[in-house]
């Protein structure tokens, strides 16, 4: 199994910590979960912590940055290889991660927002538009999900 390594970012590094040892409930009352990129120069396997919402059997990001002018670096990843691991809870899974379309932008960020109420404010702060990332669970041709973050 390759290394996956943490954000370099110490407040994310010890949210993944708590998100470990509480078997994915580091804050009650919020939804997180761990996704892993591959890095888009380093072909290495990334780790950071979100907040999420669910549509549907999807699981929904938003790429704030923390009201940050620049996207996240897990989200640059996610464009160049879309291939991508989550855990929720203590379930690991493969997913296809995918910016929303213009269409589905609109309602998808409402329920980030709703979720979320500091990402209107991170909005409002910043030029860039925020993404909405789209996460959803494959599988790959033994119907076991992708451990590796490679495509199918």
């Amino acid at each position: 199994m390759p290394k996956v390594h943490d954000s370099p970012n110490a407040w994310i590094a010890e949210h993944i910590r708590r998100f470990e040892e509480t078997a994915g409930r580091p804050r009650p009352g919020v939804n997180d979960l761990l996704l892993t990129t591959r890095g888009r120069r380093t072909g290495e396997l990334r780790r950071t912590a979100l907040v999420y919402a669910r549509d549907g059997d999807r699981y929904v990001v938003a790429a704030s940055n923390r009201g940050s002018d620049h996207h996240p670096a897990w989200y640059l990843n996610l464009l160049a290889d879309p291939y991508v691991t989550v855990q929720v809870g203590a379930e690991t899974f493969g997913a296809r991660a995918r910016p929303a379309t213009a269409d589905e932008r609109p309602r998808q960020w409402r329920l980030m927002v709703s979720t979320m109420s500091e990402y209107a404010a991170y909005q409002q702060r910043i030029t860039r538009e925020i993404p909405v990332v789209l996460l959803e669970r494959v599988q790959d041709l033994n119907g076991e999900p992708l451990g590796d973050g490679s495509a199918p």
